[in-house]
């Protein structure tokens, strides 16, 4: 596997394998890769030749207030697992090399409709950077398909809308959440959390197990079922960011016709950030 730097660099690579006639393929991550990220790769190798993993921590879609500097930047480390996973190629720019006349003045992708409420409320302008990053790397890269993780719901929403709204030739496949022993979905923000809050932190996909199971008996008082649910989280040591249920095929809210329902909920343990999903039948 070799890793590259620059946009020249990028091209002529990606230029060889299509020449070769070889399908391509493209994981966007912020690197600290965990299993849930390998996944996303493994299934990559699974359905292409060959297999562009980026590595770019975007400023762009941090807030003023968030983690940028602190997020975890393991390049050695995340090199090691790729290369074990089968990847071809790593994409690891620097912000010059993506921004190159600064973030001020760039111009920005912007998503209605999907970017809004849940994650998008709660972090404005995230989604902002986020489709910004996607879209340049889906020109950079001009891949055959791109892979991204269900646990990002809106995020997938969101990109998924982007690239049918810009009619962008790209197939993109959202690979299932990955769990840990006890539940918690992975994430890299999870190595923020110490001993005791990480034992506290399947009580999140817990009560939305639990919340699940209530609907699907016929319980529709929302309001009053999320009202539990927060206390619920509450007494465990989690601070509610939100919960709400859309219809998961647009993520619009329920109505009659919604057949296939999710639950989303984000939530906070110290200063970690928890989010969640679960996709279910009616």
């Amino acid at each position: 596997m070799n890793s590259i730097h620059t946009l020249l660099e990028l091209r002529t690579a990606v230029t060889e394998a299509r020449q070769a006639g070889q399908r391509i393929a493209l994981v966007p991550t912020m690197g600290n890769l965990h299993a849930g990220h390998i996944a996303l790769i493994k299934q990559a190798v699974a359905q292409a030749d060959f297999v562009v993993a980026s590595i770019f921590v975007n400023p762009l879609q941090f807030g003023p207030n968030e983690d940028l500097d602190s997020y975890p930047r393991t390049l050695a480390a995340d090199q090691a697992q790729l290369l074990e996973a089968g990847c071809s190629l790593l994409f690891a720019p620097n912000a010059q090399e993506m921004y190159p006349n600064g973030m001020a003045e760039h111009t920005t992708v912007s998503v209605p409709g999907v970017s809004a409420g849940l994650c998008g409320g709660s972090r404005p302008g995230h989604f902002d950077g986020v489709a910004t990053v996607v879209c340049k790397l889906l020109n950079m890269v001009q891949p055959d398909m791109a892979l991204f993780g269900e646990k990002d719901f809106q995020q997938l929403a969101v990109i998924r809308k982007m690239v049918a709204d810009l009619s962008i030739p790209v197939d993109i496949i959202g690979v299932p959440i990955v769990r840990d022993h006890d539940g918690l979905a992975l994430s890299s923000r999870n190595g923020y959390l110490n001993a005791q809050q990480r034992a506290s932190a399947p009580v999140l996909q817990q009560c939305m197990q639990a919340v699940k199971a209530q609907i699907k008996n016929g319980r529709d008082d929302y309001a009053a079922l999320f009202a539990e649910f927060a206390q619920n989280l509450q007494d465990a040591g989690l601070r509610l960011d939100y919960v709400e249920l859309r219809d998961a095929q647009n993520l619009q809210p329920v109505t009659a016709h919604s057949r296939q329902l999710v639950l989303l909920s984000a939530a906070y343990l110290g200063d970690t950030r928890l989010i969640d999903n679960i996709i279910f039948d009616l």
